[in-house]
Formats: structure tokens, sequence, C-alpha cells
């Protein structure tokens, strides 16, 4: 099993404490870029906002901008805030011990995870040492991320995928283990 995990959300909004619509989440190993077990749902934007998040206008806007199908892959199955974080608390609960969990951006996508634990009265199910940031690897060699093509549809899963085939790809540009 994989000690890394790709996590990407979608939102309605890009503040602190947003309403989270959809969760996803990849295991992968970093050197090779293989994945294992995934996680998806989506959530109910009722529940989100029962629970005190919040939304923005502007990413409502963009939302509307964006591709039917990404509209539409976040319209069914919806499921409770608080099902959807201990359902995904639950598959984490299944990776390594020791396992690091990665989000694009140091505290976008995994910080508002953790508000949205907080609002349910839940404990955020990492610590804070296992986080790792995407943009600061993809700082290391950003003209890699430009040159390796997403050709995925955008949801959280295919996002995860993209995040990992490239942040695989910086790793072994700049190879630590060397």
């Amino acid at each position: 099993m994989y000690k890394h995990v790709m996590v990407d959300i979608e939102t309605m909004g890009n503040k602190s404490r947003s309403a989270i619509i959809s969760i996803g989440a990849v295991n992968f190993d970093m050197i090779t870029g293989e994945t294992g077990r995934r996680f998806y749902c989506n959530v109910s934007l009722q529940s989100c906002l029962d629970a005190g998040l919040i939304v923005n206008a502007d990413t409502i806007l963009w939302w509307m901008q964006q591709s039917e199908d990404a509209r539409m892959s976040l319209i069914g199955n919806n499921i409770s805030l608080k099902t959807a974080l201990i359902n995904f608390h639950n598959w984490l609960a299944e990776c390594p011990e020791k396992y690091e969990i990665w989000g694009n951006g140091s505290r976008f996508d995994l910080g508002l995870l953790d508000d949205a634990y907080n609002s349910i009265g839940e404990k955020t199910p990492w610590m804070y040492w296992q986080e790792r940031d995407v943009r600061t690897l993809v700082a290391f060699n950003p003209s890699l991320k430009k040159s390796i093509i997403n050709d995925l549809p955008h949801d959280t899963i295919s996002d995860c995928l993209y995040q990992i085939k490239y942040c695989s790809a910086i790793y072994n540009s700049i190879n630590i283990n060397k």
C-alpha cells in the first residue's frame, strides 16, 4: 500500500471555512507515480451551510463558466458533510500508519477539510506534520509541470491523478535521494 495520499476538493468558495462540494483522494507512490485506492464523494451544499461553512459569489460564477460535464459531476449521490468526512476518515484509516497527505496549496484543500472537520465537531484525521504541499514541490521545477498535458476532465479524482503525475515527475527530477 502506498504511503502518499493526494487530496483534491471542489468548493463553493476560496476562503477559510468554504463549503466543500466534492472530495477526492488517491493513494500513490511518489517515485513511480503508481496509484492505488481511491476515495470520492459529492457533498450536499445544504449540509455545509447548516454546519456554518460559507459560499463565495465569485466561486459560484466561476462554476457557472465551467463545462457542463464538470458542473454535472457535482450533482447526484450527494451525502451530508458529516457522512462524507466520516467516510473519508475511515478511508484514511486504511492507509499506512505514517502516510503523507498532499494538498494543492499549504492551506487550501487540507485547510478547508480541517475547517470542515471542526465545523462538525470531529477531529481532523491527520496531524499537521503529515501535510505536504503540492505547490511547494512544483516550485522546484515549474517548467516540468507546464510540460505535462492535462487531458483529464475537471473533477476531484482526475485532478488528483494529474497532480500525482507532475509531482512524481518533479520529485524524480530533483531526486532528493540521489
